[in-house]
């Protein structure tokens, strides 16, 4: 696959928040001869890692930046407001944007939505990345939205999250470099695609024996005896035929047309 020297081998980079534990797992199980390793960087880097050849796929968060880049969407993730847990939003189970207009709503520098219109009011600064922002949460400094696979990352026993309706989303995308489209590329896509192993794109299995053979050994044997044996020929059908049938014709139905009809004239 590799045309040199060098042993195969994938690496697959991830942005905060992507859990790719099921992927590499069957990833394992179909190519255990091509290691993986995982890459991980942060939201803003991460296309920088695939034209950079530091990676040569990777689990992204949309848009793409770039036509050089092809990508997949895979899912959506749900948006969440982080709060401490006596907050009056954890009596809910779902807010709106406009519930947060009295708040102090965070906004990281790493923030990963595409907010048009940011909610509530604006703290003095920005924290520099989610994890500090989290810490201010827990400071009652404010509270945060993040995509729920960051509130998670960042969980603390003092926090809870509840889901925000209206809020943007974040949409997380498996891309690689368009003109990188490599044969262990294709085969994740495969796996992420849900193709199984055999598949037309993924490696193919050993091809099963034809089925003639069976049937030719089948017409040889009961099913030739079928077709050429006592039941066509020579058998009991023929027996059937020239026994009880032809004594039928020629004997009882015989002498009832010579009998009484003559004696009448």
């Amino acid at each position: 696959m590799t045309g040199s020297d060098t042993p195969p081998s994938f690496r697959l980079a991830y942005v905060p928040g992507v859990t790719p534990t099921k992927w590499v797992r069957i990833w394992n199980e179909r190519l255990p001869d091509v290691p993986l390793t995982l890459v991980g960087v942060p939201a803003a880097e991460a296309f920088a890692a695939l034209r950079t050849s530091d990676a040569d796929a990777g689990f992204v968060r949309m848009p793409v930046d770039g036509a050089d880049l092809s990508a997949i969407p895979l899912y959506t993730e749900t948006t969440v407001v982080v709060v401490p847990k006596d907050h009056v939003v954890a009596t809910v189970e779902e807010i709106t944007t406009e519930d947060l207009a009295d708040e102090i709503v965070l906004h990281p520098l790493d923030d990963v939505l595409p907010w048009e219109t940011l909610p509530g009011r604006p703290a003095f600064e920005r924290p520099a990345t989610t994890a500090d922002a989290v810490e201010l949460v827990a400071a009652g400094i404010g509270v945060l939205v993040v995509p729920q696979s960051l509130a998670r990352l960042h969980h603390r026993k003092d926090l809870t999250y509840r889901t925000v309706s209206d809020a943007p989303a974040s949409r997380i995308a498996l891309s690689w470099p368009e003109e990188k489209t490599t044969d262990l590329v294709e085969e994740f896509i495969g796996i992420v695609r849900g193709r199984t192993v055999n598949s037309t794109r993924g490696r193919q299995p050993t091809p099963p024996q034809p089925k003639q053979r069976k049937a030719a050994g089948s017409a040889g044997g009961k099913t030739g005896a079928k077709a050429g044996g006592a039941k066509s020929g020579g058998g009991k059908p023929a027996a059937r035929s020239g026994g009880k049938p032809a004594a039928r014709s020629g004997g009882k139905p015989a002498a009832k047309r010579g009998g009484k009809p003559r004696g009448r004239r």
